[in-house]
């Protein structure tokens, strides 16, 4: 006779995922503030230089967290996913959404983070072997044309090269995403971040020194304040809380959060750059929110 589950062990799943959803939610909140963030800065510093010192920033204290805890070094089957994350998350996107940024304000850029749910859906069925049923699927693309026909509606001729550019953004951002979760099953979710940071340093620290500006002392208190904000918050802390959320409660569920982004960052880019938010930027943002309980309510 087939044992029946009790109901404490038929709980631990559904528990894990709810706790997904909530490290998930924490990662996106910091990320909201990334490219208002950016934004301040590249005013003031070149778009590569604040790629590859944000990077190194981040990965000198990542060297320090790994050396203090301990932590084991990844085998060898784990250094091309490594690879793939550092090259998506630690050098891709924030390179390519700092000179999009040049030629679109935080406020549109903010509208194509909408993409991301889709794309990080796509490569966790493509890489973290996930099946979600059609329900999810129908919700999850109903938010991504939302956001990207708002976008039209704002006339992307406005900076092709711009759109361009956060397009590619999104692609990369999304691999790194689906294959980062997929590694943190395994190796841990703070590890797998600080390991990509760890790698990709030693270029980044060169790269660094060799793009350093004459002079940093003209630069202005938030620009210093944006700097310290991507460095810290946008390229290790988030990444701890995001990472676990999507290996807890799934790439293509958990990710639907980004969703709710857009929103996080329209009310910043309004509040700390006063960049103006339309009612139309406001409905779209609703739609997508409905979008994400949609997702929520039917992923698996």
């Amino acid at each position: 006779m087939k044992a029946t589950p009790s109901p404490l062990t038929a709980s631990r799943p559904q528990a894990n995922a709810t706790r997904g959803w909530i490290n998930g939610l924490i990662g996106v909140l910091i990320f909201s503030g990334s490219l208002p963030a950016t934004r301040v800065a590249v005013q003031e510093l070149d778009p590569t230089f604040l790629t590859v010192a944000r990077a190194s920033i981040a990965g000198l204290l990542a060297l320090c967290l790994l050396l203090a805890s301990g932590e084991r070094r990844p085998t060898r089957q784990q250094l091309l996913p490594l690879v793939v994350v550092a090259l998506g998350v630690v050098l891709g996107f924030p390179l390519l959404t700092a000179l999009a940024l040049q030629y679109v304000t935080s406020a549109h850029s903010i509208v194509f983070l909408g993409l991301l749910p889709l794309a990080t859906a796509l490569f966790g069925v493509v890489r973290g072997g996930e099946r979600p049923p059609a329900a999810f699927w129908a919700f999850s693309v109903l938010g991504s044309l939302l956001v990207v026909g708002f976008a039209l509606s704002q006339g992307l001729t406005a900076s092709p090269r711009g759109d361009l550019l956060m397009l590619l953004a999104i692609v990369v951002c999304g691999l790194g995403y689906a294959e980062g979760a997929r590694l943190s099953r395994t190796l841990g979710g703070w590890q797998v971040i600080c390991w990509a940071l760890v790698l990709s340093l030693p270029v980044m620290l060169l790269l660094t020194v060799a793009l350093l500006p004459p002079t940093l002392a003209t630069l202005s208190a938030p620009a210093w304040a944006s700097l310290a904000y991507v460095s810290l918050f946008s390229m290790l802390i988030g990444f701890v809380f995001w990472y676990r959320g999507l290996a807890q409660g799934g790439i293509a569920a958990v990710g639907q959060l980004q969703l709710l982004q857009p929103f996080f960052g329209l009310a910043l880019a309004a509040g700390l750059l006063h960049e103006r938010v339309s009612p139309a930027m406001l409905g779209v943002t609703l739609a997508v929110i409905l979008c994400v309980a949609g997702a929520r309510r039917f992923a698996r």
